[in-house]
């Protein structure tokens, strides 16, 4: 048999077991305010107190509130993951005037 190792009460991510509310919140990918304001309606958990003047939120709770949220129907938006072309590169063929995307411009009639 092998003998396992006892793991710390940490994630392999590095979290603690026990998260402050800038932590709680970016681990579950939301702003501070609207995991607040979760918090304050009652749709997310509610933090504990491990010690005097000093609150929680437990990752397992987070992790559970997360499981148990519904899913979206709605798609992510079109443009996530796509790069976006280098300015400096669009700027350099429009004074080559090597721009396939448009014809030259007709000169002005005065």
């Amino acid at each position: 048999m092998t003998k396992f190792r006892q793991r710390p009460v940490t994630t392999e991510i590095g979290y603690p077991a026990a998260l402050r509310r800038p932590q709680a919140a970016a681990y579950c990918g939301l702003s501070e305010s609207t995991f607040g304001r979760a918090v304050r309606r009652g749709e997310a958990p509610q933090p504990r107190r491990p010690a005097d003047k000093r609150t929680g939120w437990l990752r397992a709770e987070l992790d559970a509130w997360l499981v148990a949220l519904p899913i979206s129907d709605l798609p992510p938006p079109m443009n996530t993951g796509a790069k976006k072309p280098r300015a400096v590169k669009r700027a350099a063929d429009a004074q080559a005037g090597s721009s396939p995307q448009s014809a030259p411009a007709a000169p002005k009639a005065a």
